[in-house]
């Protein structure tokens, strides 16, 4: 097999010469052999029409390989070449037999072109091919990648026109839709990501590492390698003051092609130290010469130029972790031409690296240029933690000697608590006393460190709208125990201040000699597991005391590729634009990646590892849109921007085969009001290894949560209202790391809003009890039909079974346990292949009505009119109604089976209990056997010897009465 590659033309050429021309070459790198065309002497729009010839295995698989073009001037006299652009073409691009026309821009400035033409063949292709119905398919492809100073183009899309008779086709330019209808695009999609290997675009200029074609050692395996160029700017030294202010104030700009980044600059410092680090991506390189100038920044008019040191990109060496950091040296500054050195040195390293190196997260990336100062903040990937937190347990035990300030009555008191944003109260007193007694628990959350204190108050009720402070105390949270499992702390009496007005200085004295004080028995609970997540999508399940953590059962890699077929979320000079970054959150560690600027398909490869304590528990990811890239925001500030949201992925580890690698297409699916909307697509690659089969096991067995969820239980309303406390302590806390991640994140990710009423989410759950029960009813249809003697065959088979079990009693549950066991091996053939997803149907998302969409999406309390208030409770009123009654045709069969022996209706008890006498004695007389055989041949009997009137025992049980009788 023949890779036949073309090169046709190229157009503008940037002039290398000093008579304003230049004599360019275009040289082709394929799988290392290296081959190139003939020079075309001063000429600025070469025309080769040359065909170069490359060998291709046919076994190995060429889709992730690519053909690397650049074009060069030839220097002359003095032999030697300068880089003119460079440009890739995908394998995957290349048909068979046929061939490809591309243009794209490969050069520095945009207007430069060159177009090429590839095909593969079994030979030599000839000069004129014959005319037949099997002329191989043309594909023409006009696209311009422009690479700017600050940002790169996106292609435009592609459609394929097919013409009878094998006429060639044509590839233009077309708009796409930006998500399809179809409901098989809301599936999971396998991929084929080439994990864990070098990109194959290595060069054939021999370096010393990074263009050799070498493979990375990293323990970065579940994401494609990127390679980058790091340039870490250290410091300087000597550098010359300005002839005019006597003093330097200097930065550092490293330039790459078109890209261009700088430090921040020192005023008046002739020895700077900056330790800032610059990525440039592979890919998006444009020059083999990488140049670090050093310059003077001037108020008005042109930064002085100080010295600059250029690198030659094929002796760059590489560094791959775990290899230590590599040792940054001094370089001498030389002049502009770079015909001598000039004073000042300035200490660098640069090397060529992947994304698994530790200076990748803090780095200046290249395909963010166009973001500076605060704003570059916002873009960078971290990992962060989730505050610690405590559930506090104050229990109010009693009160001695509350006066109130009215002396002529006796108090109506009760305690109020508040912790932060907290408030909580006990009840009123139901005795108007001096020396009230409660005995109440009111629980908080808190969060390490304890930044709040404990303000209680004791407050008398004068009127409904109005309460007296009686006392008051201000107590620190360090101060109270920390509690491991059930048993209960001591308890301590505080003094309480006086409040408000009339504490006069003449009375100080008398108020350290009498006081009011409170009993209380405050403590700080380690043994539960603070909820601050939606209990169904759980992902950790330790108490918050370490000490009573058990050993990981596993290990959770995973590799965050990339998405495909984003949705514009903003306009940005007049174009549809989306900067996304992908969140993920297991257990109290939440990760992060760096935002993508101006892309819909945006590539990570980022790798994040979490231990698992619990594979019953789930991880999520959210893809949002970055809409803070200006930087200068409070992140919880009222008029800051909000991060949009565009799509959020499940997955539950209990799902997860062991050490196997799941690499997946996961759709971005997002409920708006006109309806379910698919934003695009999140690639992820996943990986769940076991640590101890054993400890599985013990997990499997062990109680969800912490035992003392269990011994001392918190109400439903209890936890529902300290879950939302500890969802906005972690939203605060979170919100003020740098990068922030805001609330409006940490919200979507915790599911804040689960909680609420959804007409939608009412009935996909009626019909997930729906499908549960149909089981029971295709069960009792099958006996139907026995019963009925529809298929003879099957009717008589389930006798012989039934007198088999009636003759050997001990064979039944034998028989019931060994059926489960072959109905699982039989249901292994058809075992989930991949991950659960969300599913549009299940979630009732597709048939939704446009009114419930706007009533789930509607604040609380309600912003809606009064006229759509009504309807909308008109409607729940006739869902409550239905609900009502079939709540009350299941009390009323209850109540019935309570009459039997109630004598409400004395007939029925007497003739209940005159059957229960026969039917002891006949049973105590009888076999159990003889009675078993009995009743289930009546049951089976045939429909000829049945009645289509209901059975005695069914007419004798709708004739109970039930307490219907006694409702208004």
């Amino acid at each position: 097999m023949k890779l036949v590659v073309e090169v046709v033309d190229a157009h503008n050429l940037m002039p290398k010469d000093c008579e304003g021309s230049a004599s360019p070459f275009v040289e082709i790198d394929f799988q290392n052999p290296l081959s190139r065309t003939k020079t075309i002497p001063k000429n600025l729009n070469p025309v080769w029409n040359q065909k170069l010839l490359f060998d291709l295995d046919e076994t190995k698989n060429r889709h992730h390989q690519s053909i690397e073009v650049s074009v060069y001037n030839q220097r002359r006299p003095i032999p030697g070449r300068n880089f003119l652009g460079i440009t890739r073409i995908s394998c995957s691009s290349v048909i068979k037999k046929g061939t490809l026309h591309t243009s794209k821009a490969i050069t520095e400035q945009p207007e430069k072109k060159i177009s090429a033409i590839a095909e593969t063949n079994s030979g030599v292709p000839e000069k004129e091919p014959k005319k037949s119905n099997k002329e191989p398919v043309k594909i023409r492809a006009d696209t311009t990648q422009h690479a700017h100073q600050h940002q790169i183009l996106q292609q435009p899309s592609l459609s394929v026109e097919k013409q009878p008779n094998g006429t060639p086709c044509t590839m233009h330019p077309a708009n796409l839709p930006a998500h399809s209808s179809d409901p098989d695009d809301f599936d999971l999609k396998d991929t084929n990501p080439k994990l864990g290997e070098r990109w194959p675009s290595g060069g054939a200029y021999g370096g010393r590492g990074w263009m050799n074609g070498e493979r990375y050692a990293s323990t970065f395996d579940l994401v494609e390698q990127m390679s980058y160029l790091y340039v870490r700017v250290v410091k300087a030294k000597d550098l010359p003051p300005s002839s005019i202010t006597g003093s330097c104030d200097p930065y550092v700009e490293v330039k790459l092609g078109n890209y261009k980044g700088r430090t921040r600059h020192f005023e008046k410092k002739m020895n700077p130290e900056w330790n800032q680090v610059f990525a440039f991506s592979k890919e998006r390189m444009q020059s083999l010469v990488l140049e670090v100038f050093v310059k003077d920044k001037e108020m008005v008019g042109r930064d002085d130029y100080l010295g600059r040191v250029v690198f030659d990109l094929n002796e760059v060496p590489t560094r791959v972790p775990p290899d230590s950091p590599l040792a940054p040296q001094w370089y001498r500054l030389e002049d502009r031409r770079g015909e001598g050195k000039v004073r000042g040195d300035i200490m660098l390293a640069v090397w060529m690296g992947t994304q698994a190196d530790e200076a990748f997260p803090e780095a200046w990336h290249s395909d963010a240029a166009s973001v500076y100062g605060e704003g570059a903040l916002n873009i960078r990937s971290k990992v962060y933690v989730s505050p610690k937190l405590w559930y506090l347990r104050v229990n109010v035990i009693e009160a001695q000697d509350v006066v109130s300030n009215d002396r002529g009555r006796f108090p109506e008191v009760f305690v109020k608590v508040q912790v932060g944003n907290q408030v909580l109260r006990t009840k009123i007193h139901p005795t108007k006393t001096a020396n009230p007694l409660w005995n109440e628990d009111l629980v908080f959350v808190v969060a390490e460190p304890f930044e709040e204190q404990v303000f209680l108050t004791i407050e008398d009720r004068v009127t409904p709208l109005k309460d007296d402070v009686l006392g008051k105390i201000s107590l620190p949270l360090n101060i109270f125990e920390k509690r491991l499992d059930h048993r209960p702390v001591h308890s301590r009496w505080f003094n309480l201040e006086k409040f408000g007005f009339g504490v006069l200085e003449a009375d100080r004295r008398r108020e350290l000699q009498f006081s009011s004080r409170i009993h209380l028995r405050v403590c700080l609970e380690g043994g539960y597991h603070v909820l601050d997540e939606s209990t169904m999508y759980i992902s950790d399940q330790r108490p918050t005391a370490r000490q009573l953590w058990k050993q990981p059962v596993g290990i959770l890699e995973v590799g965050i590729l990339g998405a495909q077929g984003l949705l514009p979320m903003k306009m940005k000079d007049g174009r549809g634009s989306t900067d996304a970054y992908c969140v993920a959150k297991y257990g109290q560690k939440w990760v992060r990646t760096r935002t993508i600027l101006e892309t819909f398909n945006p590539k990570w490869n980022e790798q994040y590892t979490w231990e698992v304590y619990d594979p019953c528990t789930v991880i999520t990811l959210g893809v949002f849109d970055n809409c803070n890239l200006r930087g200068g925001e409070k992140p919880n500030a009222a008029n800051a921007a909000r991060d949009s949201r565009i799509g959020k992925v499940r997955i539950r580890l209990s799902t997860l085969e062991a050490y196997r690698i799941y690499t997946h297409s996961y759709p971005l699916l997002v409920l708006h009001p006109h309806g379910v909307k698919k934003m695009g697509e999140l690639q992820l690659a996943v990986r769940f290894t076991t640590l101890s089969l054993a400890n599985m096991i013990y997990v499997y067995g062990h109680p969800l949560l912490p035992k003392m969820h269990y011994l001392h239980p918190f109400t439903v309303n209890q936890v529902d209202s300290l879950r939302y406390q500890a969802m906005n302590i972690v939203a605060v806390r979170l919100g003020r790391a740098e990068p922030p991640l805001r609330k409006e994140v940490v919200e979507y990710m915790l599911d804040v809003d689960s909680h609420m009423w959804s007409m939608r989410r009412s009935k996909a759950n009626f019909f997930r009890i729906m499908s549960l029960i149909s089981g029971l009813f295709t069960m009792n249809n099958w006996f139907v039909d026995i019963c009925q003697w529809r298929n003879p065959i099957t009717s008589v088979l389930v006798h012989i079974l039934f007198l088999i079990l009636i003759w050997y009693p001990e064979l039944i549950l034998p028989t019931l346990f060994l059926y489960m066991f072959l109905i699982g091996l039989w249901n292994y053939r058809f075992r989930p292949r991949h991950p659960s997803h969300m599913d549009t149907k299940l979630s009732w998302a597709e048939a939704v009505h446009p009114d419930e969409l706007d009533e789930e999406f509607d604040t609380f309390p309600t912003s809606k009119s009064h006229d759509i208030v009504r309807m909308r409770y008109d409607r729940l009123r006739g869902v409550a109604g239905r609900i009502q009654t079939v709540v009350g045709d299941i009390a009323t069969q209850g109540e019935r089976f309570q009459s039997l022996l109630s004598w409400r209706d004395p007939r029925a008890t007497s003739l209940f209990i005159v059957f229960c006498l026969c039917a002891a004695v006949v049973l105590y007389a009888t076999p159990f056997r003889a009675v078993a055989l009995v009743a289930g041949l009546y049951y089976l009997r045939h429909p000829r010897f049945r009645s289509k009137l209901p059975s005695v025992p069914s007419n004798f049980f709708k004739r109970l009465t039930a307490q219907t009788d006694s409702l208004l």
